[in-house]
């Protein structure tokens, strides 16, 4: 008797233990996020704009390597809405993306709990709503994955911390937005940008100490470039790669994309610009904050720092001194470069062009001459139980070819564990950017013209760092690396909203026949359901 109670109370302190362990290795955050309009005027005109707990933009997360986020979104707006995690990667838990594709919207005054994991991640992210034209409104705002304490950084911890979503931003209502697309017609030129959805900030700093900048462009359509007056911006990371330090001037962020930088204070104490101005346009838009030294008595003076405006080849340039920096960690104990990318030979070799051609009179875009349109019901939900007739697998091909577009929802099968070469071939005379959930990738190549197998030659495949969002340039190729090691439905989309809403986008079906948990997780018990999966139960 006293051995069993002895053994009783010895498995019920290793239980405690084993639990406490659990929670101290992957604490658990919970958030609840309430989504409404409310009337704002970040351009000086009163205007509807989306708020989340009343705050445009919305709530900063900042959370831990391994965090288990359960979050309660509750929808108090006109219209079906959805967040999505833009570059957290939802290991095995496509559920959670946040997109039409996997999720069904939230209705007006209802719910959903997102339950996901920042698993082996850091680096500087954001979140945005995926439905309709949403993110036109705002409900946008920062995720920032900081290390866990065990794991080193490649630079001493800055004196403080600040998160800039810069953006283009439009005065006209997201539903009038969306009526244009609908109707055939592209949108305008932006009416502003905005940095933290204000045309005005002040981000205040103690001369000689040195602080993070995470810049993240959250909006629509245009590239920007970010400086700051009289100092330089030592790059530190780009969405969850710990890069090489290159000193710059300044640096273009495309639509959809995060860096980190670290500025020292180590100017005359004064105020001084830091500008985000549009790039690529005929007429250049621009938007200042204020870096404020908290001695300074001598207000912002002088010209704004000149940037680039239509140069691309100075932006393709920058680009490539983009490197991964080998020695360090990034979420895990081993350097980034313990993983030798470059000496893998592809599975499989993807070429995706983007169009801007009329349907039926109308503007939509394309990728390999299909035009994607979302059905009523997520791909990720016909798929789990064999709902036929939602999306098909035949309709878009891996090399392009001849012929007319046409709209279909395109999903294309790949295999688990494969690794793949994707060119993005961009034949138009504007700049592309192209985004893929649940994974970042190695960005290789750029190059000018019609990709061959010929500039395979040209690869970095030695330090080339990996991201989830890639920019290529007008008339050009931009070529990524990808491992597939994260099954699921992935979205792969222009990040540009217009391309992205009128049809440049398709899903990758990442698939292994053995279903088990080690692949992917069980669909959600409080998944929920529309179109033609209504009444089925997980």
């Amino acid at each position: 008797m006293e051995k069993a109670v002895l053994l009783h109370v010895i498995c019920g302190v290793l239980a405690v233990l084993v639990v406490a362990h659990v929670k101290a290795d992957d604490p658990y955050r919970y958030y609840t996020w309430t989504v409404t309009y409310g009337t704002l005027s970040p351009l000086g005109i009163p205007q509807q704009v989306i708020l989340i707990n009343g705050q445009f933009p919305g709530p900063r997360l900042d959370v831990v390597t391994n965090d288990n986020i359960i979050l309660n979104l509750i929808n108090k707006i006109d219209q079906p809405f959805l967040l999505t995690w833009n570059g957290i990667k939802q290991r095995k838990n496509s559920w959670q993306d946040g997109v039409l594709g996997t999720n069904c919207p939230v209705p007006p005054n209802s719910n959903y709990t997102y339950k996901f994991q920042t698993k082996d991640q850091i680096g500087s992210y954001t979140y945005f709503p995926s439905t309709l034209l949403h993110k036109a409104a705002g409900g946008f705002g920062g995720l920032n994955v900081y290390e866990r304490p065990r794991i080193p950084i490649p630079f001493p911890n800055p004196d403080g911390d600040f998160t800039l979503l810069i953006g283009d931003w439009y005065k006209t209502n997201h539903k009038i937005l969306q009526q244009s697309l609908d109707s055939g017609r592209s949108l305008s030129f932006p009416d502003g940008i905005l940095i933290n959805g204000q045309g005005q900030n002040t981000f205040s700093g103690d001369q000689g100490k040195t602080y993070m900048f995470r810049i993240s462009n959250v909006g629509l359509s245009t590239s920007l470039n970010f400086r700051i007056q009289g100092h330089k911006l030592k790059l530190v990371e780009v969405e969850g790669s710990h890069t090489l330090q290159n000193i710059y001037d300044s640096l273009d962020v495309h639509v959809g994309q995060s860096v980190a930088v670290l500025v020292t204070l180590n100017q005359p104490a004064k105020d001084y610009y830091i500008v985000a101005s549009t790039r690529f346009t005929k007429h250049v838009l621009t938007a200042t904050a204020v870096l404020h030294y908290t001695n300074s008595h001598t207000p912002i003076s002088g010209p704004l720092p000149i940037g680039p405006t239509d140069q691309i080849q100075w932006s393709i340039e920058q680009a490539r001194t983009y490197r991964w920096n080998l020695t360090a960690s990034a979420a895990r104990p081993n350097p980034q470069g313990s993983f030798h990318y470059g000496k893998i030979t592809p599975s499989k070799t993807i070429v995706l062009v983007n169009s801007a051609p009329l349907i039926n009179g109308k503007q939509r875009y394309a990728v390999n001459r299909v035009s994607y349109i979302n059905p009523d019901t997520p791909l990720k939900l016909a798929d789990h139980f064999n709902i036929p007739k939602v999306f098909s697998v035949d309709t878009i091909q891996v090399i392009p070819s001849s012929g007319p577009t046409f709209i279909a929802t395109s999903v294309m099968p790949v295999s688990l564990h494969d690794f793949i070469e994707v060119v993005l071939q961009n034949n138009e005379s504007t700049i592309q950017s192209w985004h893929l959930d649940g994974y970042d990738f190695w960005v290789v190549g750029y190059g000018s013209g019609q990709w061959t197998p010929a500039n395979r030659s040209t690869y970095n495949l030695v330090d080339a760092l990996t991201r989830h969002t890639a920019q290529v340039y007008p008339n050009s190729w931009t070529t990524i690396l990808v491992s597939l090691d994260n099954q699921g439905m992935w979205n792969m989309r222009s990040a540009i909203w217009e391309r992205q809403y009128l049809g440049q986008q398709f899903y990758i079906r990442v698939w292994n026949a053995v279903h088990n948990l080690a692949n992917e997780y069980d669909i959600p018990s409080n998944v929920l359901f529309c179109g033609k999966a209504v009444g089925l139960h997980p």
